[in-house]
């Protein structure tokens, strides 16, 4: 399993692929803001338009493959432009496709985007993610820490209203002791 860091041409040259996995995702029944059944061409047009913000240098996103090139995985860090937030990212749309799961591939591509974050002298990262969701389990095995939880805070694939848990973590941290997460 292979995991690289997309530049903007890489991303677009990437697109039909990366749609399959947002597609496979959503109807998979992970809440990453589309609903389903989610259109391919829809898909395919959400990653094109992530292209400016890597351009920018406002979206870092990373992918696994295996050979010869199925994308089975993504990772992305929204870095904040505001003087004030500079020492801080949210992790975004952590992907895996379902064929792939079990593998420990999630928890790679978690790794992969808190040591980039912190190489970029980043202090903080943050994320949500539904309460409850097999995602929880993942992020609180890495030492993320959980602040609390909105109620309905968005639409999960099949249109009902979820609650989110906020996370934190500061890279570089190992896993929260016992108890604590």
């Amino acid at each position: 399993m292979n995991v690289i860091w997309l530049d903007a041409t890489r991303l677009t040259g990437l697109t039909t692929e990366l749609a399959e996995l947002l597609a496979d995702t959503v109807d998979g029944g992970a809440s990453v803001g589309f609903l389903a059944p989610l259109d391919r061409a829809e898909a395919a047009a959400w990653w094109r338009e992530r292209s400016t913000a890597v351009a920018a240098g406002r979206l870092a996103v990373w992918v696994a493959y295996e050979e010869p090139g199925r994308v089975l995985g993504t990772v992305s860090l929204a870095l904040p432009d505001k003087p004030n937030s500079t020492h801080r990212a949210e992790l975004v749309k952590l992907m895996v496709h379902r064929a792939a799961r079990g593998r420990g591939l999630g928890r790679r591509l978690l790794a992969v985007a808190e040591e980039a974050a912190a190489a970029r002298g980043i202090t903080l990262l943050h994320l949500d993610t539904e309460t409850g969701s097999p995602a929880e389990h993942l992020y609180r095995s890495s030492g993320w820490t959980p602040v609390g939880a909105i109620p309905d805070y968005a639409a999960d694939p099949a249109g009902v209203l979820r609650p989110t848990t906020i996370y934190y973590k500061r890279p570089g941290a190992g896993p929260a002791p016992a108890g604590t997460g």
